[in-house]
């Protein structure tokens, strides 16, 4: 049962990469790291639920492999479906959101760093639904660069996702999207977390095609 599973979850995940590069043309612009394994945390800007699809469906399949999108679990255990892709096809780091649950999700974070995964995180915590480029970031990613100071806090900018699929439509537009993969920051000796996350956003929005154009 466990092998069919993991066949299934290849399959799915094949799948998923070529509906991607199909539908968007999704391509990676490596402009301030090398596509080689390394550990890392991706930060990126959050617009859509196809973000995190998007990023892993870029990466070649040595970084792929280490790589852990860190995920809700109220939205990924919603369902049979989403509960089968979440964990074994993204092999997520689940994290539980509810306020009644006493959850501890850098525990989670810093486990899966241990391990030698590489991570995808989300600073802003939702999606952005405004007009403004990036919501305020949350304080984990400040705390997984504390505490593991020499993995790579790579700034990634997912690009045209809102455009290629606008809300209400139902076809996508032929654009392309883009997954700009920037120069990795640390936190610096002394620096305050409020110092850390204005320069980690600045850092995520100098990876906007519109800037480096």
């Amino acid at each position: 049962m466990k092998f069919l599973r993991q066949f299934a979850a290849r399959i799915v995940g094949q799948s998923i990469r070529i509906f991607a590069r199909a539908i968007t043309a999704v391509r990676a612009e490596w402009k301030g790291i090398e596509p080689v394994p390394r550990q890392r945390v991706f930060f990126a800007n959050h617009t859509s639920n196809a973000d995190m699809p998007m990023i892993w469906a870029v990466l070649p399949p040595a970084m792929r492999r280490t790589v852990r999108p860190v995920a809700a679990a109220d939205y990924w255990m919603k369902n049979k479906l989403r509960a089968f892709v979440g964990p074994e096809v993204f092999n997520c780091v689940l994290v539980d959101r509810r306020p009644e649950v006493q959850d501890k999700p850098m525990d989670k974070i810093i486990a899966a760093l241990d391990e030698g995964s590489s991570l995808i995180i989300f600073p802003e915590g939702n999606r952005n639904m405004t007009d403004d480029p990036l919501l305020p970031f949350k304080a984990g990613l400040y705390n997984m660069g504390v505490a593991r100071p020499d993995v790579d806090l790579v700034p990634t900018w997912v690009a045209n996702l809102t455009e290629i699929m606008p809300k209400g439509e139902v076809i996508p537009l032929p654009l392309i999207c883009t997954v700009t993969f920037g120069e990795p920051i640390h936190v610096r000796e002394g620096e305050s977390k409020d110092d850390f996350l204005r320069r980690a956003s600045d850092a995520l929005l100098a990876q906007r095609p519109e800037v480096r154009g």
